[in-house]
């Protein structure tokens, strides 16, 4: 906690008070010592007034979870008989958690959020009709949108079934097949593309292990919650302090996860101005400690490169790649690029939620401005990271874009970038 020491005098009154900010924004105020109480407690009121207008607490608290501990907890999922997981289920969950990651985040209802004690917990499963930054998995099952489509997301095989398309172990769509010599990636040998779950080897958030120690490979999210940072995000040294948790990605993160998205209220991503050659002869997916697998530089194009990387990787000895240099023409559509200060694309100057761009420094605050020349092109200007109401998880319906016809689509998707094209 963040202490302020001050001493008051108040007609008889004397006081000494301690007050600050903890972590989440909670307010702390402690009388130690005085000779008239009425008067005190006035002085506490006045003085608690003047931290809230000056220094803005916020009313929620996003970031690290606080509250009983039995919100989240539970010892023996056992209570007068009855089990204590969220879902009712009677089988205990690692961690002593009243949940797995999808009974706190996937309960399924009609609101992007719920509340969990004092918590507002984010749901990337649900039947309403807005989603927050990152998706909603029920597009893919039907519970949300137009239609079921397994196309529409990454398939978490205990939310939305396995993906016959990838049955066994066949790689994801962009995947480096080769590595340096010519012999096959050794990753797919071992990971599954049609059964992803959210964290660890299958998954995208926290450690993604092939093996090791505990301490890094335990369900892969183990401690984040609790050591959980937001805000700006630009030294990413363990999952808690990673954007999203994504291990080694660099951001800004929206406190409320976008659930009320304007031009000043969005995450800010991080990217470069130009994309690098990724594989194992060349720029590495596998980071200290261990070889774990991460972003080499923290853009989230990288990150999303660790499964897709012939999207996003310059031609290297193992593969083509976007093509052989950050010039156009390219063989696939570049990411980790800056936009041109010129020509057609010199015309998106104002931030779009609905192709956003990345920063090739992570701000201190989401900013409305957007630079070409500078701010970058990537895999998130496109897509979104969970699923969408759209094929190929796409933030837009790409068969109404039609080149040169002006129609409904206009101004939309290809061509905030492409504006000439419209």
């Amino acid at each position: 906690m963040r202490n302020i020491f001050t001493f008051f005098a108040v007609g008889k009154a004397e006081c000494t008070m301690n007050f600050g900010i903890a972590k989440g924004g909670a307010l702390k105020v402690s009388l130690q010592k005085h000779t008239d109480q009425a008067v005190a407690l006035r002085v506490v009121l006045i003085v608690t007034l003047l931290v809230v207008v000056l220094l803005g607490i916020p009313g929620k608290s996003y970031p690290v979870l606080q509250g009983a501990c039995s919100s989240c907890h539970t010892m023996h999922n056992s209570q007068g008989g009855d089990p204590m997981n969220l879902d009712s289920s009677t089988t205990p969950n690692t961690g002593l958690t009243r949940a797995t990651c999808y009974g706190c985040h996937a309960q399924g209802g009609s609101s992007p959020t719920v509340n969990l004690g004092p918590n507002i917990v984010p749901q990337v499963m649900h039947s309403g009709a807005t989603h927050l930054a990152g998706g909603n998995f029920g597009y893919i099952t039907g519970m949300a949108g137009s239609g079921a489509s397994d196309s529409k997301g990454h398939n978490i095989s205990d939310l939305t079934g396995t993906d016959s398309v990838f049955a066994g172990f066949k790689p994801p769509p962009g995947a480096l097949i080769v590595v340096a010599g010519g012999g096959p990636h050794p990753g797919w040998a071992f990971l599954r593309s049609d059964i992803l779950g959210c964290a660890g080897v299958n998954g995208c958030h926290g450690y993604r292990a092939i093996g090791g120690s505990a301490a890094y490979f335990v369900n892969g999210i183990t401690g984040a919650h609790h050591r959980n940072v937001g805000g700006k995000l630009d030294n990413p040294t363990e999952h808690a302090n990673s954007y999203r948790f994504l291990f080694g990605v660099k951001g800004y993160e929206s406190p409320d996860w976008q659930e009320n998205p304007s031009v000043l209220n969005h995450n800010e991503y991080y990217g470069r101005q130009q994309p690098v050659q990724l594989g194992c002869s060349a720029t590495s997916c596998h980071q200290p400690p261990g070889g774990i697998v991460k972003p080499a530089n923290g853009t989230i194009s990288q990150f999303c490169a660790t499964c897709h990387g012939n999207f996003h990787t310059l031609a290297n000895g193992d593969t083509e790649g976007v093509g052989s240099s950050a010039n156009s023409p390219f063989k696939r559509h570049p990411t980790d690029l800056s936009l041109p200060s010129t020509g057609e694309y010199a015309a998106y100057t104002i931030y779009r939620l609905d192709a956003p761009v990345a920063r090739i420094a992570v701000p201190d605050a989401p900013s409305s401005v957007v630079t070409p020349g500078s701010d970058a092109v990537m895999c998130l200007s496109c897509h979104l990271a969970h699923a969408s109401n759209y094929p190929d998880i796409l933030r837009w319906d790409y068969n109404t874009l039609t080149a040169g016809n002006g129609g409904a689509a206009s101004g939309t998707g290809c061509f905030a970038c492409h504006s000439n094209k419209d």
